[in-house]
């Protein structure tokens, strides 16, 4: 497995605010008009899931596998050319100041990894920059 972890970052709210936002994936429609429409399509999710499709890779599907509260929310791929594992790890330093990073393991073969390694960490980098600028 390779893995991608994105920098720390500082979200203003309690953990329990942040948490309760981002288990329940129905909350993403707050965010859908911040997505590129030019890099993602067909957006779709309910609380346990989200897909959509990504030029050349096709649609991609992320369900919520594990929930500890205020701590860490676990994802898996169910449909990817790659399998992928997302993690949002969630730490509260004081009151409302909530840390958060996040990480990917890929099983990439030895082929493809040189190719996928840089688009990967730049998407997870934008998403953790996103997920930080929520409105909680």
């Amino acid at each position: 497995m390779t893995e991608f972890v994105s920098e720390v970052k500082t979200i203003p709210h309690d953990e329990d605010r942040v948490f309760t936002m981002l288990s329940d994936l129905s909350n993403l429609e707050r965010i859908k008009d911040r997505l590129p429409q030019d890099k993602i399509q067909d957006f779709e999710f309910d609380s346990d899931s989200c897909s959509f499709a990504v030029a050349p890779v096709g649609k991609i599907t992320f369900r919520i596998v594990e929930r500890e509260p205020n701590k860490t929310i676990k994802f898996e791929t169910t449909n990817s050319p790659v399998p992928l594992f997302l993690w949002i790890q969630l730490k509260q330093v004081a009151p409302e100041d909530t840390k958060m990073k996040m990480t990917i393991k890929a099983d990439l073969n030895p082929f493809i990894k040189p190719m996928v390694s840089k688009p990967l960490q730049d998407a997870l980098d934008k998403i953790a920059v996103v997920i930080a600028s929520l409105p909680y």
